[in-house]
């Protein structure tokens, strides 16, 4: 049973260079429906510069991008892998990261906490973040 608070995160100091450091981000359950918090966001991080990806089972264009079914699909390199979907999949996500060996970060959002698939990715090597919104700290670290 994952305890509420996530044990595995990162500080303002870590997600501040995990934003500098980051062009490409994969937003998994990236909705084509404006009024979802993941298309905001999406839609946010995208206007503040970064390329965003969408990863969704449906819809072939959300904000203008490519959607892409799964990590694996993506042709390029994905720096950070922002995710909105429930705890129980986090770990799944986790894997494919892992198995691309290319992402640096794996972000989950508000509400989102997988503490033993956080700590698969930082024993892997990748920065972790969880339950923090990347348009909030993006925000809030860079206005």
């Amino acid at each position: 049973m994952e305890c509420e608070f996530p044990t595995v995160n990162s500080n303002s100091d870590e997600m501040k260079a995990i934003f500098e450091n980051t062009k490409t981000i994969a937003i998994i359950g990236c909705s084509p429906d404006e009024s979802k918090a993941s298309n905001m966001v999406a839609n946010y991080l995208k206007n503040v510069g970064f390329k965003i990806v969408p990863v969704y089972p449906k819809e072939d264009m959300i904000l203008g991008e490519k959607v892409y079914r799964s990590l694996k699909e993506i042709p390029f390199k994905v720096d950070m892998v922002d995710i909105f979907r429930k705890p129980d999949v986090i770990g799944l996500v986790v894997d494919a990261c892992i198995e691309r060996g290319d992402i640096d970060c794996v972000w989950t959002q508000l509400g989102l906490v997988n503490n033993d698939a956080a700590e698969k990715a930082k024993k892997a090597g990748m920065k972790v973040v969880q339950n923090h919104c990347t348009k909030i700290e993006h925000r809030k670290l860079f206005s």
